[in-house]
């Protein structure tokens, strides 16, 4: 009661001098944590509502508790305080907050209307005051689905630009009838604008109109027995068809929707949400908010919508399943309509969030109790301390040497934690061939940035004895009596499920073929070597793509770019004449000299 009475004193004292304005607000521990960030319209009115202890909920009662001093943030209005809230919980991940950890950036689709022949894009992260943007899309299947659709009935380009530009004839998606070879001239700029612009108005849900005006045209080129032109005409209307009866009716007449419904079982809460754009629905997704215990449905939704919204651009309306204490406040922020529908067909839309929120719960506990079930019966069969919420697992990749790179993928209760994957690129360019030695080296770059919040409790280590032992010898001076070190190694002739598992001073075993432990080891190992070869891969054709141009001291992105756009090519640059060089715009001739100079040593 103490502590109950110190919390409340402190509490009572700041709303004394706590500001009567717009901000963010912090509790703070006697330890110096950061208990709690909070946003409010009027700070002061905020404090004095947990001063009213009994109607608190035990999770905040529990802050109550523990709060020694707080902080204020004035801020001009309620979006910035929003943003400044965003900002802190990311940076506190204070444990009374409800937080949304697995959040990530949506694809756009993106067009350029300011170019000779734009090409349509997907785009993530910053964007640009001279394009276009429609979306966003929940996944990259979605978003490649509304392309392929695009292809097929607006036939533009997706090529690259340099790819474009070197062309002297038209490529196979020109053969199949899924682009219009601008590149070569098969199709005018203004004609090409005139694809551009539908596609644009198809994007904007303008389907109806475009489909009527290809069917005039397909009726005109079959009057004049082009029926060449009328094929393609009538496959362009198909694919706008396939897109319409994908639509529901009940989408159709909304414009800039997201719809977003709770559901909870338990202590698991689930957030469901649907995002609609020009009557065209544009995936959905479920998010597993945590530290959701003792919580209010209104406040977990009130706490999405809050962080979800900071680092996204929200609709035009959010329709949600449960009413907001704050929904003004949240109005005003995000500069948006927030609606709670009781009845007629949006409220069956908010009805359908919630069973899809349902059944993402329903398939969310059953893969953790599949989880915990495996975790349980390794913490058995390796004679581990405790069961283990954090398994880190490491492979290697490299062909004979080369874009060697080490990879880490992270394992939980909860699945796998992609946020904290890493690679690795080795340093050590005389040890590319030598597996043991690169294991070594990852290992201990590891350990060194090491902290307690993520320490790992179980080591995988993709390889045999001889993985095993050069990472025991890595990490001689390294306290590991909490962390069980594992190497798992191929079976007889190379068999998946009869794996060998290595530990230090223990004989080697393998586990009883096709048991579920053994398929959920196989799945951690597996997802180390698809990570560590993917990311081999890319590093192995970044590395193809390079161009000679990089090697040259003083040219930059932006000067690369000019001089490929104007010669076309590497080759052509080489054989170009310092005369020549000085006519790309910010090549002066002191540069002329030197890109001369490096092609003709």
């Amino acid at each position: 009661m103490a502590d109950i009475k110190h919390g409340l004193d402190v509490l009572k004292n700041n709303v004394k001098i706590a500001p009567e304005k717009p901000g963010v607000y912090r509790m703070i521990s006697l330890t110096e944590e950061v208990l709690y960030v909070g946003k409010a319209k009027n700070i002061k009115k905020r404090i004095v509502a947990y001063t009213k202890f009994d109607k608190l909920p035990t999770r905040l009662k529990r802050m109550v508790a523990e709060v020694n001093r707080m902080e204020f943030i004035i801020v001009e209005n309620e979006a910035k305080a929003l943003l400044m809230e965003n900002e802190l919980i990311k940076r506190f991940s204070p444990r009374f907050n409800i937080l949304l950890k697995d959040d990530k950036t949506f694809p756009h689709l993106m067009i350029n209307p300011h170019e000779d022949f734009p090409a349509l894009r997907k785009q993530r992260g910053k964007r640009t005051a001279d394009c276009r943007y429609f979306g966003p899309f929940v996944s990259a299947s979605a978003v490649n689905y509304v392309m392929d659709v695009i292809q097929k009935a607006f036939l533009l380009r997706s090529c690259r630009d340099t790819d474009f530009k070197n062309r002297t004839r038209p490529c196979m998606l020109y053969q199949i009838k899924r682009c219009s070879a601008p590149c070569v001239g098969k199709i005018s700029k203004e004609e090409y604008h005139k694809l551009v612009n539908q596609v644009i108005e198809f994007l904007e849900g303008k389907n109806t109109k475009i489909q009527d005006e290809l069917a005039v045209k397909m009726q005109q080129a079959s009057d004049n027995l082009d029926f060449e032109t009328a094929a393609v005409l009538r496959d362009r209307i198909k694919a706008l068809t396939s897109v319409q009866t994908g639509n529901t009716v009940e989408y159709s007449a909304l414009k800039s929707v997201d719809i977003i419904a709770i559901a909870r079982k338990n202590n698991l809460v689930c957030i469901q949400l649907f995002i609609i754009r020009n009557g065209q629905n544009c995936g959905n997704i479920p998010y597993f908010p945590q530290q959701t215990e003792d919580a209010e449905d209104q406040e977990i939704l009130e706490a999405f919508i809050s962080e979800f919204y900071a680092n996204h651009t929200p609709p035009k309306e959010i329709y949600i399943s449960h009413e907001l204490p704050n929904r003004d406040f949240l109005e005003s922020a995000l500069n948006t309509k927030i609606s709670l529908y009781t009845r007629g067909d949006k409220a069956k839309l908010i009805e359908n969030a919630k069973e899809n929120a349902k059944a993402a719960l329903e398939r969310k506990i059953a893969e953790q109790t599949s989880v915990k079930n495996n975790l349980t019966e390794m913490q058995k069969c390796f004679d581990l301390p405790k069961l283990p919420q954090r398994i880190e697992i490491y492979d290697n990749s490299h062909i004979q040497g080369s874009y060697a790179i080490g990879a880490m993928v992270v394992a939980t209760p909860d699945g796998f934690d992609k946020k904290s994957y890493r690679t690795f690129n080795i340093k050590n360019p005389d040890i590319t061939n030598d597996d043991f030695a690169m294991m070594k080296e990852v290992l201990l770059r590891r350990f060194e940035k090491m902290a307690p919040e993520n320490k790992p409790d179980v080591i995988l280590l993709d390889g045999g004895l001889g993985q095993l032992h050069a990472v025991h010898e890595a990490l001689k001076n390294y306290d590991l009596s909490d962390i069980t070190i594992i190497a798992i190694s191929k079976g007889p002739d190379r068999n998946a499920g009869r794996e060998f598992y290595h530990m230090k001073n223990k004989q080697s075993f393998a586990l009883p073929y096709r048991s579920a432990l053994a398929f959920y080891l196989q799945n951690l190992r597996d997802e180390a070597h698809r990570f560590a070869i993917g990311t081999h891969r890319k590093k192995r054709a970044k590395s193809v793509f390079k161009s000679r141009i990089d090697d040259i001291e003083g040219i930059g992105a932006k000067r690369k770019k000019d001089l490929l756009n104007h010669f076309g090519s590497v080759q052509e640059i080489a054989q170009a004449g310092i005369a020549d060089l000085t006519k790309v715009a910010g090549i002066s001739k002191k540069t002329a000299e030197k890109i001369y100079n490096f092609f003709h040593k």
